[in-house]
């Protein structure tokens, strides 16, 4: 069992893809990818352009040094290029809780086995090596395909927040669906049913 540490630079890797800590140096690789003009549509906080990407990072990092946020970058080993991010964070040493989100991937990226790597991955650190009981996540409501990768690597919707963010045309107030793996989901079958759709997608490449 490991003790979370957000001043230890965790490195996480298959054969496909690599998560690593979110550093300054990450912006000009991940530039052309936050200018994708679809990838921030249900994300709050934009990162798009130089200036908003810059200070989209810089709030990542120092949030890692405030313990209150741990952001990886994801590169891709079959295409040789950074894929873009996901974060650790609301960790609970008492709880044995955690929450994964801000996740964004280029569109050349998407519907590729990527994110299924990415969660393999991060959920084998959390509940293998963490041993964390739970792990939460969050989306729009609107934000079908979020919500659909989430429950295809084993996540259970579990309830809404109502009106918790303002809505994506400024008018008003849009709710948020909650959804979470727990340790025992992940031995007894989401591990195995994610190996089996790895080497599933391994093999249709």
């Amino acid at each position: 069992m490991l003790k979370f540490d957000f001043d230890t630079d965790y490195v996480l890797e298959d054969n496909r893809v690599r998560l690593s800590p979110l550093k300054l140096e990450h912006i000009e690789p991940l530039l052309s990818i936050a200018n994708e003009t679809d990838l921030w549509t249900y994300i709050l906080e934009k990162g798009n352009g130089l200036e908003n990407l810059t200070r989209y990072v810089l709030s990542a990092i120092e949030n890692r040094r405030f313990k209150k946020e741990y952001p990886f970058v994801v590169f891709d080993k079959t295409k040789n290029e950074y894929a873009g991010m996901t974060r650790l964070y609301e960790y609970s040493k008492d709880l044995k809780t955690i929450k994964l989100g801000h996740t964004w991937y280029g569109e050349n990226f998407r519907g590729t086995g990527l994110n299924k790597h990415c969660k393999y991955l991060l959920f084998e650190f959390i509940f293998e090596k963490l041993q964390l009981e739970r792990i939460g996540f969050g989306a729009h409501i609107e934000n079908k395909v979020s919500i659909a990768a989430m429950t295809s690597v084993g996540c259970k919707k579990e309830g809404v927040l109502r009106n918790f963010i303002p809505s994506l045309d400024g008018k008003g107030r849009a709710d948020i669906v909650l959804m979470s793996i727990l340790k025992h989901e992940w031995k007894h079958s989401a591990k195995r049913m994610l190996e089996q759709k790895l080497k599933t997608k391994s093999k249709a490449l």
